[in-house]
Order: C-alpha cells, then structure tokens, then sequence
C-alpha cells in the first residue's frame, strides 16, 4: 500500500508518561508496543503484525486477510496523537483495489463527505461502518482524522 501521511498533533491520546519516562533508546518500543496493543484493544484482525518507529514514523510488516483489514489497522496507527506517517509494509492474502483516504477538515460531517464522495448524503453510514472500531458513533470525527472511503 505504501506511505500514508497524518497529522502529528491530532488522534487518539494512547502514549504515556510510562513512554515520555523511558531512556530513548527504549521510547520507540514501548510505543511500538502500544500501538500494537491498541490495534489488540480495536479488535483489527491480523495474520501477523510487527511495528517499528522511527522518530513519529511507523512501519507496518506482517500479513493481513484482506486489504480492508490493512487499511483499518494504517489508519488505527496513523490517527494517533504523534505519529506523523505509517509505512504499510504488510502482505494482503486476499488482493483487492485500494479504498480511498480522506482527511477530515473543520465543518465535516460523514454527511457531507458521504454527498461529495459517492453523490449521496444518505450513504454516510457506508463511511461509518468501514472506519468502525476507530469510530464509535457518526457525529465524533475531528478535523485532521484521516478515514476510510470504501468503493461502492
């Protein structure tokens, strides 16, 4: 899939003192570790998955079923707070054409992403559906989250 940007400032909170505490050599696995634990605590299916950062990048290498779980567990890593790109490295058993990416901007709702996507304000729940677990309800989205838009 390739290199994906986000934005650095914006996310889930999912880093702690126990990361910002440890020596810097350690710092980037104990947040390799969270990050896995948080795509664990989703749900996000998986083959095999390792993580590697560098700086407030992370490298994804392992195998996934689908290319929808591959991209739900990108846009897992790359929506939180401090991590500024993810290097999707993983194989996909199952090939299929790439989703869309969009990044929400101040003002959206997936209403309105919904109508300038697929032309229909009323198919903001396709929207919904392929960005759950990371989202929990139709109306919390940020500006600067980056989301999923499947292919209909």
């Amino acid at each position: 899939m390739g290199l994906f940007s986000f934005i650095k400032e914006k996310g889930a909170k999912i880093f702690g003192s126990k990361e910002a505490a440890a020596p810097v050599e350690e710092q980037k696995t104990l947040q390799a570790q969270a990050l896995l634990d948080y795509v664990k605590q989703l749900g996000l299916p998986y083959n095999r998955l390792k993580l590697s950062v560098t700086d407030d990048d992370v490298k994804l290498e392992g195998e996934v079923a689908s290319q929808e779980d591959a991209e739900k567990i990108v846009l897992a890593v790359g929506n939180v707070e401090g991590v500024d790109q993810v290097d999707n490295l993983m194989t996909v058993a199952t090939p299929a054409p790439q989703a869309k990416f969009y990044t929400v901007q101040s003002g959206d709702t997936l209403s309105k992403v919904s109508k300038d996507f697929y032309g229909d304000a009323n198919k903001y729940n396709t929207i919904f559906e392929a960005n759950k677990p990371m989202l929990t309800h139709p109306d919390k989205i940020y500006p600067g989250q980056v989301l999923r838009i499947p292919n209909l």
